[in-house]
């Protein structure tokens, strides 16, 4: 007989009862006492059932007396199934975090015995891959100071004065910029006389007259040089041809973006053939010069 609290009605059971997809055989008449919510009581009891076999026999006896209700009508702490992330073999990410990271797992377990120390460990912990950890920016907040000095658009130099000596990285960033800037100039991507769809209001559709733009003069790249170093200065010369401002803004705005977040720029200077600490004709490694193809 199975017996329900004063919510529920008498009932006689089976010997097998369908739980879900599975068949569960009782191997005999048992009275238990459950609570309003018998829900949750049945769904414990399935869970209960697919711990204890692992099997794959569909007819198993289950001993309902495992199922022990308490004088307050509470089901033991210890009757609950664990959670599939945390049993053995359930690849939870915890569990594969932990392994992959032992001194991780290890700081934690020191967090509540001794804090300090586990602090202590964690800030070793990022000062040893602070650069895996920390992608802070190594630029200048200070704004990049541009001038020009007699420049030419057919015939100049543009100087460059960076705070510290550039590392391998920033100057590969520099010279790639460089490449870029010649390239779309190269290909006429920067004519001020060709701007329809910035001069256009931005409340209509934008249209695009392609006559209009090929009937304008094209700018050109001419030509440019390497880009020469000497510690914390630099160099390249470049032949523009046409007087085109807009390439200069285009170079300017990508300088002032490469000075704020990775290297800093002191000065960009347009046109002169001397500048202050330059010295002509040195080559000496030891001295920080280099040359870098564009």
């Amino acid at each position: 007989m199975l017996i329900l609290n004063s919510c529920s009605l008498l009932h006689t059971c089976p010997k097998l009862i369908l739980f879900g997809n599975r068949k569960v055989q009782f191997s005999a008449a048992v009275s238990v006492t459950l609570p309003c919510y018998t829900q949750t009581r049945t769904s414990l009891l399935v869970a209960k059932a697919e711990r204890n076999d692992r099997s794959k026999n569909h007819e198993f006896p289950i001993d309902i007396e495992a199922f022990d209700v308490d004088d307050d009508n509470e089901i033991r702490n210890n009757e609950f199934p664990p959670h599939p992330k945390f049993m053995e073999g359930s690849g939870g990410k915890e569990e594969t975090d932990y392994d992959r990271d032992p001194e991780f797992a290890e700081i934690l377990g020191d967090l509540l015995d001794n804090p300090d120390k586990a602090q202590s460990r964690v800030e070793e912990r990022i000062r040893k891959k602070r650069n895996k950890v920390l992608q802070a920016k190594t630029g200048s907040a200070v704004p990049m100071k541009v001038t020009f000095n007699g420049f030419d658009f057919s015939s100049s130099y543009i100087w460059f004065e960076f705070y510290n000596a550039p590392l391998p990285s920033d100057v590969s960033l520099i010279c790639d910029t460089i490449r870029s800037w010649h390239i779309v100039g190269r290909l006429g991507g920067c004519n001020s006389m060709n701007m329809q769809l910035s001069q256009s209001p931005m409340d209509k559709r934008p249209t695009y007259d392609a006559i209009r733009g090929a009937n304008l003069s094209p700018t050109t790249f001419y030509n440019i040089g390497d880009f020469e170093i000497q510690d914390n200065v630099a160099r390249i010369w470049m032949d523009i041809g046409t007087s085109e401002p807009l390439l200069l803004d285009v170079f300017i705005n990508a300088l002032s973006q490469i000075s704020s977040d990775h290297i800093g720029i002191k000065q960009l200077v347009f046109g002169g053939s001397e500048f202050e600490s330059w010295k002509e004709n040195l080559t000496s490694e030891a001295a920080g010069c280099s040359v870098h193809k564009i």
